[in-house]
């Protein structure tokens, strides 16, 4: 399955989502391997098995087997690293926040690309995850390199449409 069938799956009640996922496809103020990084990781981490399989099957011509990887382990690593910051900044014993970690998370150091690509892709599932710590650790280091507000955010509108998508064909499923 490809994005356009998937875009095809896209119920006539959700069109602007078909739509933003077509004009999505065509965003240039990101590089290819970013953007369609942050499709994939961004499907990995809303989790619904359709999106997953048309956007892997979309980008496997469009990454090479290390960037499709290192987008998979962004969605990793962030399912585990939204819950744990999400939950210490939600907690109101602000002792939490201080405490080391103590979750092994090597490949943030190591990516396998570029490391702003690889943070970018983490922003986007950070969206997804909703996280606001971690969206701004990942928006500063982002910055930090060189990227612009209009590169953040064309990640977090792909994160918005992909998980759009995937919210629309599970209710359609249910």
């Amino acid at each position: 399955m490809s994005l356009d069938a998937l875009r095809d799956q896209i119920p006539d009640y959700a069109k602007d989502i078909r739509l933003n996922l077509g004009t999505l496809a065509s965003e240039s103020a990101l590089s290819d391997q970013q953007k369609w990084g942050a499709f994939l990781a961004s499907a990995l981490a809303a989790g619904n098995a359709r999106v997953i399989a048309a956007i892997t099957a979309e980008t496997q011509d469009k990454l090479s087997p290390e960037a499709a990887t290192a987008a998979r382990s962004a969605a990793a690593i962030m399912a585990m690293n939204n819950v744990y910051y999400r939950a210490t900044h939600l907690m109101s014993a602000s002792e939490y926040q201080t405490m080391p970690a103590k979750l092994r998370m090597n490949v943030i150091g190591n990516p396998g690309v570029d490391k702003v690509d690889f943070e970018l892709w983490s922003l986007a599932v950070s969206a997804v995850n909703g996280c606001g710590m971690c969206l701004d650790s990942h928006e500063k280091v982002v910055r930090k390199a060189g990227l612009g507000g209009e590169q953040v955010q064309a990640a977090l509108r792909i994160a918005a449409v992909v998980n759009a998508a995937s919210a629309v064909l599970r209710a359609e499923a249910a």
